[in-house]
């Protein structure tokens, strides 16, 4: 059995994803511990509720959206685009959209004569909660649901969960024959996740709980009996923005260019209009850069994000 210290909670530190037990004290990235058994990282010390709270705060989603300029419309154009791909890979029925965010892909899916449902966790429980009052969602936990779904969505919402294999188990266990589960992760096996290391964008700890390399992910997927039809490291969002970000936070004077290109009210700190405005441009001339170096680990298999569909026969 794997030796386990225990964590600032008080109980034995257990992996996220495949439940064995972790050593604290070797830890490759300061704050997350990885398993010899399965592969993932989890975060080391487990957040309390007070902890999630904190982090899921007010600026993480205001109501009036995240991003500056055209964000949040190129945020609703890309949630269009999965609505799409949906719509063509998916069996007629509804879809249910775990982790509903803001309800992008609810409204893309419904206009497309799609049934939606999207599922966010209870207040306090420590996830991301905008959702909660748009039509459709429903505050429960996924083992309190119980009619088939055409479609299961995990768009950046299963590394977010406390229990995230439990729920792709449950997942899995409520599509239609011929349904089709679509994960979208940042891969913690990435090109970018070795070179930026506590610096990756999605490491976004303490709200990331789980970090998955692929590997773990396809496992999983193939041991509920889902056969793995498409993996892509394009796909999935946060590609070449993973990239960008790491490189602008190389350079001096702490530059951070997720908190650049949002919304005043959803930074995480006050940023000047002059510290905002070099940001964008080193961000501008780093450009060609950070998207050579996504097409060249997406073309070695180690994307910075990867997107799986998965299909029960």
């Amino acid at each position: 059995m794997v030796a386990t210290r225990q964590n600032a909670l008080g109980a034995a530190l257990r992996c996220a994803w495949c439940g064995a037990g972790l050593e604290l004290g070797s830890e490759r990235v300061a704050g997350v511990v990885e398993c010899d058994a399965c592969g993932a990282s989890t975060t080391a010390p487990w957040p309390s509720e007070d902890d999630l709270d904190h982090a899921y705060a007010g600026w993480y989603r205001p109501a009036d959206g995240r991003f500056a300029g055209a964000g949040d419309a190129l945020l609703r154009w890309s949630r269009g685009r999965l609505a799409r791909r949906i719509d063509r890979i998916a069996p007629a029925g509804a879809v249910l959209d775990v982790g509903a965010g803001d309800g992008a892909l609810l409204d893309a899916l419904r206009a497309r004569g799609r049934g939606a449902v999207g599922l966010e966790r209870p207040a306090g429980a420590g996830s991301p909660r905008q959702a909660n009052e748009r039509p459709g969602v429903r505050l429960v936990e996924i083992d309190e649901i119980d009619e088939p779904f055409a479609a299961v969505v995990f768009w950046h919402s299963l590394e977010h969960l406390r229990s995230p294999a439990e729920y792709l188990e449950r997942a899995g266990a409520l599509l239609e024959p011929g349904g089709v589960l679509i994960v979208a992760v940042p891969n913690a096996a990435s090109v970018q996740a070795r070179a930026f290391g506590e610096r990756w964008l999605g490491l976004d700890l303490p709200r990331h709980l789980v970090h998955l390399p692929l590997p773990a992910l396809v496992a999983r997927l193939r041991e509920l009996g889902l056969t793995v039809e498409r993996v892509s490291h394009l796909r999935g969002g946060q590609v070449v923005f993973g990239w960008l970000h790491g490189l602008v936070g190389t350079l001096p004077g702490g530059l951070d260019l997720y908190d650049a290109i949002r919304r005043p009210a959803a930074r995480r700190k006050a940023t000047s209009g002059a510290v905002r405005a070099a940001t964008l441009a080193a961000a501008l001339l780093l450009l060609p850069l950070a998207a050579a170096l996504a097409l060249a680990e997406a073309a070695a298999g180690h994307g910075g994000t990867v997107y799986v569909e998965a299909r029960r026969g």
